[in-house]
């Protein structure tokens, strides 16, 4: 299930867009409140430990909180300079190592205060089975390979415990997409996952009961250039892999310009979001899961030990 991203090239151009994200992250943070309300279908959850993956400047903490207020948060994030405006005073800061996608934890003043972690979503810097509640919230689309992501969800969870998250769908910014393909054949506009194969993930990393939802939203600008600006503003530019490095001239971009025109509708242009919501509780330990066309269950050795039938 990769999705063909340059990692470091998501690293950086969040790290660029964190003074300005809150500013412009309208959408993200619509998307973030409509995905919390599906706690609501949670009443008895009360999680000692959450993990906000892709936290950003930190959005979605004081919510968490709010709604857990005995619950350790742990906030995680790729990139370093967005959990430097979200840290708060009384929260720790994990800065990153030298030679290491993970980080080393500094200091825990407030055991009630978020704990910051700067780490990669694909390589989660925790212990098994120690989280209860894994929230994130547009974030699985700038993995480069989000099955990856779903199987460390599930490593860290405890047996039963909740994943929630929300990331954009194959629609996203398809008149986008559409203009630049008008002109070249280069890829400028990232790819997203299909809800089918992000259910699919689910089953084979061994979730249970998951409930996949979709949302459209279309968002107006009055040109293509304000699109552009406020994609660059919040870092989410093209991190295809095989994207051409060479900046984009003038007059190539000017068509792109002119070819969303097409898109034109009473007198603004449209930006189509595909949001796909997930919730899944995690594996019980041995649970089977799907692999080729079948399930394959896992035990330990321990859980073997004595189980062959005496004569």
């Amino acid at each position: 299930m990769s999705a063909g991203l340059d990692r470091a090239q998501v690293r950086r151009a969040f790290g660029r867009a964190a003074a300005r994200y809150v500013e412009h992250a309208v959408l993200q943070r619509e998307v973030g409140e409509r995905l919390r309300e599906r706690l609501d279908g949670y009443p008895d959850l009360a999680p000692q430990r959450i993990l906000d993956v892709g936290c950003g400047p930190g959005v979605a903490l004081a919510p968490l909180a709010q709604r857990f207020p005995d619950a350790r948060i742990v906030a995680l994030d790729l990139a370093l300079p967005m959990l430097q405006f979200g840290k708060s005073g009384s929260g720790s800061l994990a800065e990153e190592t030298a030679d290491s996608s993970s980080s080393v934890v500094k200091s825990e003043p407030d055991p009630r205060s978020p704990l910051f972690v700067c780490a990669d979503t694909q390589a989660l810097p925790l212990a098994d089975a120690s989280v209860d509640l894994v929230h994130s919230s547009l974030c699985l689309q700038w993995c480069d390979d989000p099955g990856l992501a779903l199987a460390e969800f599930a490593r860290v969870l405890r047996p039963g415990g909740l994943l929630l998250f929300s990331t954009f769908g194959p629609d996203t910014l398809k008149e986008l997409r559409a203009a630049f393909a008008a002109v070249d054949a280069t890829p400028h506009v990232s790819r997203f996952i299909d809800m089918h194969d992000i259910g699919d993930g689910l089953l084979a990393t061994g979730f249970r009961d998951p409930v996949l939802e979709r949302d459209d939203f279309t968002l107006t600008y009055r040109d293509a250039r304000t699109l552009m600006r406020e994609l660059h503003a919040i870092g989410a530019g093209n991190a295809d892999a095989q994207r051409t490095r060479a900046l984009t001239g003038k007059a190539h971009l000017a068509r792109v310009i002119a070819a969303y025109e097409s898109f034109r509708d009473n007198g603004v242009l449209p930006a189509t979001y595909e949001v796909v919501y997930a919730q899944a509780l995690a594996p019980d330990p041995g649970q089977p899961r799907r692999h080729g066309g079948g399930d394959v269950a896992t035990f330990s050795v321990d859980r073997l030990r004595g189980s062959r039938a005496r004569r």
